[in-house]
């Protein structure tokens, strides 16, 4: 179905029914007068305050507690509160049946404003769109439709502070739940309030969120008493007290088993007391239904397993199943019995432990009969149709089958991989051939390891080995079982069977998998120490692929398997391809950590800048965070504050939402090599924690290798050389965790200067004459320029101005850092000659580069150096990132060059005015008060 965004909005699911509660336009919400909220206070007045400050800044909170201890009804009181201070109420909640139907949830939340989607940013406009089913596009990135969600919601709320009601989140969608998660994180700076309420054992996307809870406990024994005695004040005491014990302070079991008392004649309906509670209140729900007439039992079971509540959609289905009419009456038994409620539209249960136990009560056989009872009346939609059809099914069915695997393709298509991986599995078990149904559960195996649903993949992938998988079969299998392992663990075994895999799999001509398997192999190469034999097998079989010599997959994979080995092969080819015009560059994104790899840090930043503007646009925020980690380690290397800062910043903040810890250890340990360099020296050493408690035990060298450098760096900026000896030393050491190959050799400049400052230049000789021969086969720009410095500073003190005057003639201006350092060492090493006027003029330069970059520490030991040879030195001036935090210079760059707050919002993922209100803050700290004023700001403070 493909639908027009035209006046009016009308969104309408392709293929849904109308009187589905997702479907329809939502009534004006009425806040009905909730029960009194006995031994409540405390949450009530938390909740209120909470609500009450969304006009200094919004937030979410999640309500955590069992089934049935009052989740709802707190919500419900909140809403109440909400509703007197002028709020807007929206709300939506999830339905354990409607968990395969993408972004219904979301859908729900957003009906009311459908009108306003219109004034969206096109891409936005669209992305929502084909999120509900408006047109036949593919759905773009799912971070994409979350920024459009925070947008919709923002402009609302920009009329009136808005509520946001999520009943039962647990049942989400999972698209639904990863939006509202993405827009849980960014209300700081909206007046909208978020809250949750999620059951107790469940998994939601909004726990990874960092949000605060507010968890439920069971009543106190008064208010437990005072609860009970309010809805039934007729007990004998006897039962009164059996009741209070059994319930033991639950809400629900306080209110629904005395009705179950009342239902059964005074019968006890409880269970021993080992039962747990849920079950003794689904047995509670069930013998409730045990008097219903069969007519009334049907309908139930048919409400119960339907994935609408429509009420015609029930009573079609028990005739069908009954082969007689019947009518909303026959429900009035279970209504009295309070079961569910009933009105114009559809049919609701009071509590989903009813509809749970009404399910558990029925046999398959029965709820195979409803299914299929159910997938009878819904001809006229299609896509319900068919998961009925499905349920029902006792034995293998291909036409069912086939149906489901299209459905697959359509759904991930609509960007919901989870009800795509559903589809597949389902269809698995419906396969009458056991080749489809092997396919079919790779390919759903596929589809989960994009999520990251482990679990499944697991199960998926156990169930299908168990089948005897075709060799192409198995080879997916290995390399989907590669994407969760990041190439951790010291096994070169690995490395050369993958290597192995993807010659086999070329020569049958799959050379897509080739690379995959192949990408796997290098990463296996980067994380860990593996062995000579193994990367050459690696670059062997690459090489041997019949694909462009200038194909990004093929220089990654060259490029992270054998850093040193084909450094120049790597270099070569990247320097053919900076050359290009950026439209003619073949996967961008991979070239940037390539010539990370190989040293070439001008390159690499350039590349992972050409390549973020796509990714920022295509919502793709989990590759987003790896180039901007990628941008981040290179520009920190060459001390390009001003762009790694925000980059190490956003990484790290993207990796956490995008569930990539070594992603995020690795952005952290970025951050602390720039702190470093700032001399911020308590944000080091509490970065590099947090990344090593990740790394360590996972043996992630590169993660580890940065840590020490950030440390050594540190150290030497204290001047505390000893120290950095020792941390830098460890990346030189084959059997220490932090030894990594190639990162080792982008630190030998610290090496050398902590050498000499601490009397150790003999002890690095061995280190300093390998990576001499390192360089031999290797152009890396980083490795040489070190080297030129290191044999400045650890030659004989008569014969070093040689070795100074040549690391100088190198062309550094992309370098300004490495430049730099070579001045201030060889000012220091002219005042140590007595050549004092001399040294003034490199250390001069030295001290105004490093005052321009903001490397704190070296600016004042530029400083030291020129004071003692007779010069005198102002005061550094402060820059913009001195007084600004990552984000906030990442914004004011931007604005700097002309963006607009709403475009600024779209390339960062968040609201246009959380960008202006850290403008607001923007402007005093950098003494201005206008956008205009920005540029000069930034240029007079770098």
């Amino acid at each position: 179905m493909t639908s027009v965004l035209d006046e009016g909005m009308v969104l309408v699911f392709a293929g849904r029914d109308p009187e589905c509660r997702r479907c329809r336009p939502a009534a004006p919400a009425v806040d009905q007068p909730v029960r009194a909220l006995f031994g409540r206070e405390s949450e009530q007045r938390r909740l209120g305050d909470f609500v009450d400050g969304a006009g200094r800044g919004g937030g979410a909170m999640l309500v955590r507690g069992e089934a049935g201890i009052g989740k709802s009804a707190l919500l419900q009181d909140t809403a109440m509160t909400a509703t007197a201070r002028g709020m807007r109420i929206l709300r939506t909640a999830g339905v354990e049946s409607e968990t395969h139907m993408p972004f219904a949830g979301l859908h729900q939340l957003l009906l009311p404003l459908r009108g306003e989607i219109r004034d969206l940013p096109v891409p936005q406009r669209e992305a929502l769109g084909a999120a509900f089913g408006l047109a036949d596009s593919r759905v773009p990135d799912p971070f994409l439709i979350a920024l459009a969600a925070l947008n919709l919601l923002g402009e609302a709320a920009a009329r009136s502070p808005v509520l946001l009601l999520v009943e039962d989140a647990h049942w989400l969608d999972r698209a639904s739940a990863d939006v509202l998660a993405f827009v849980a994180r960014r209300l700081d700076a909206e007046p909208i309030v978020l809250l949750a309420a999620l059951r107790d054992g469940f998994y939601s996307p909004l726990d990874r969120a960092g949000l605060p809870e507010l968890v439920l406990e069971r009543l106190d024994d008064t208010a437990a008493t005072a609860l009970l005695d309010s809805c039934s004040p007729t007990l004998t005491p006897v039962m009164r007290t059996r009741l209070l014990r059994e319930a033991a302070g639950h809400p629900l079991a306080l209110v629904e088993l005395p009705i179950a008392v009342d239902t059964r004649e005074g019968e006890a309906p409880l269970r021993p007391g080992w039962l747990a509670l849920t079950t003794r209140l689904e047995q509670a729900f069930t013998a409730r239904m045990s008097g219903l007439p069969p007519a009334a039992r049907t309908m139930l079971l048919v409400a119960a397993l339907n994935d609408s509540s429509a009420l015609s959609e029930i009573l079609d289905a028990t005739a069908q199943l009954t082969g007689v009419p019947v009518t909303a009456d026959d429900l009035a038994p279970a209504v009295a019995v309070r079961l569910v409620d009933v009105h114009e539209a559809g049919v609701s249960f009071r509590h989903p432990l009813m509809r749970s136990a009404i399910y558990q009560e029925a046999g398959i056989s029965r709820r195979h009969a409803v299914h299929a009872a159910l997938a009878d009346v819904l001809t006229a939609r299609p896509d319900r149709r068919l998961w009925h059809r499905a349920a029902s099914a006792v034995r293998p069915d291909e036409s069912i089958a086939a149906e489901l695997a299209a459905t697959a393709r359509n759904v991930r298509r609509r960007g919901d991989l989870l009800s795509a991986v559903a589809a597949l599995e389902h269809a698995a078990r419906l396969s009458e051939d056991a080749a489809h149904r092997r396919e079919r559960l790779v390919r759903a195996a596929e589809y989960a390891a994009e999520i990251g649903r482990r679990d499944i993949v697991a199960r998926l992938l156990g169930e299908c080995e168990r089948l005897q998988p075709s060799a192409r079969q198995r080879a997916r299998i290995v390399w989907i079982r590669e994407n969760f392992e990041d190439g951790i663990g010291d096994d070169s075994a690995a490395a050369h069977s993958l290597a192995d895999l993807a010659e086999t799999m070329a020569a049958q001509g799959d050379v897509e998998l080739a690379l995959k398997l192949l990408s796997s192999a290098s990463l296996r190469c980067f994380w860990a120490h593996t062995d000579e034999r193994s990367r050459r097998r690696v670059v062997g079989v690459a090489e041997s692929l019949p694909v462009d010599e200038l194909d990004g997959r093929l220089l990654t994979v060259l490029a992270f398997a054998a850093p040193l080995e084909r450094g120049e092969v790597v270099v070569e080819r990247l320097r053919r391809l900076a050359a290009r015009p950026a439209g003619d560059r073949p996967a961008t994104r991979l070239l940037g950590s390539s010539a990370l790899m190989v040293g070439a840090f001008d390159l690499s930043e350039e590349f992972c800048a050409a390549s973020l503007p796509a990714l920022r646009a295509q919502g793709r925020l989990s590759l987003l965070a790896r180039d901007l980690g990628a941008q981040a380690w290179s520009a920190a290397r060459l001390a390009d504050l001003s762009v790694a800062i925000p980059a190490a910043e956003e990484a790290a903040r993207l990796a956490q939402e995008t569930s990539q810890p070594l992603m995020h250890a690795i952005a952290q340990a970025s951050g602390a090599v720039l702190a470093a360099l700032r001399g911020e020296l308590d944000r080091v050493e509490g970065l590099a924690v947090a990344a090593e408690q990740v790394a360590l035990p996972l043996g992630a060298r590169p993660v580890l290798a940065t840590v020490q450098h950030a440390r050594g760096l540190a150290a030497l900026g204290e001047g505390r050389h000893a120290d950095a000896f020792g941390h830098l030393r460890r990346m030189h050491d084959p059997a220490d965790p932090a030894f990594h190959q190639a990162l080792r050799c982008f630190s030998v400049a610290e090496l050398a200067d902590a050498a000499v400052h601490s009397g150790q230049g003999r002890a690095v000789a061995g280190i300093i004459e390998e990576l001499e021969a390192v360089a031999l086969i290797t152009p890396s720009p980083s490795l040489h320029a070190d080297l030129r410095y290191a044999r400045a500073v650890l030659a004989d003190e008569a014969a070093a101005e040689p070795f100074f005057e040549a690391a100088l003639r190198a062309d550094l201006s992309r370098w300004p850092f490495v430049r730099a350092r070579v001045q201030l060492a060889y000012g220091e090493w002219l005042r140590r000659r007595r050549r004092t006027a001399e040294s003034r003029a490199p250390l001069r330069t030295a001290r105004e580069t490093f005052d321009a970059l903001g490397v704190i520490p070296w600016s004042e030991r530029a400083r030291r150096e020129l004071r003692a040879s007779g010069e005198s030195s102002g005061s550094r001036s402060s820059a913009a990132r001195d007084v600004l935090t990552a984000q906030e210079l990442q914004i004011a760059q931007m604005a700097a060059d002309g963006l607009t707050n709403r475009e600024i919002g779209e390339k960062l993922y968040l609201s246009h005015r959380t960008v202006g209100s850290h403008l607001y803050r923007i402007f005093p700290k950098l003494g201005i008060t206008s956008r205009s004023a920005l540029r000069a700001a930034l240029a007079v403070r770098s």
